[in-house]
C-alpha cells in the first residue's frame, strides 16, 4: 500500500477576509474530492487571509498512477480556478 499527499500553497491576492477565504478554499477542497476521489484539508496558515495551505491525499497500488492523479488534480485547479493562482506544490510518497 502506498499513500501519496500533494501540499499545494495557494495565492489568494484579492481576499479581504477570512471568511471569504474560507469560502474559496471550502469550495475548491470540495470539487477535488468530489472529482479526483482524494481527501483533502486546510492544514497551514488558517489565519492568514491571502495565503492557503491545503493537502490532497490518496492511497492505493501503484505509485505511477497516484502520482498522475495528483498532477491531473493540479492541471485542474490551474485550469478551472484561474483566480486562485498557485504558489507551490509538493507531491511526496509514504
Amino acid at each position: 500500500m502506498v499513500v501519496a499527499a500533494c501540499v499545494i500553497t495557494l495565492n489568494l491576492r484579492g481576499v479581504s477576509s477570512l471568511k471569504e477565504k474560507r469560502r474559496i478554499v471550502k469550495s475548491i477542497l470540495a470539487r477535488l474530492t468530489q472529482q479526483f476521489n482524494v481527501a483533502g484539508a486546510e492544514i497551514e496558515h488558517q489565519d492568514v487571509w491571502q495565503t492557503a495551505v491545503i493537502a490532497l491525499v490518496t492511497v492505493g497500488n501503484d505509485t505511477r498512477n497516484l502520482h498522475s492523479l495528483l498532477e491531473k488534480s493540479i492541471a485542474w485547479l490551474e485550469t478551472n480556478r484561474p483566480d486562485v493562482p498557485i504558489d507551490a506544490y509538493t507531491i511526496e510518497f509514504l
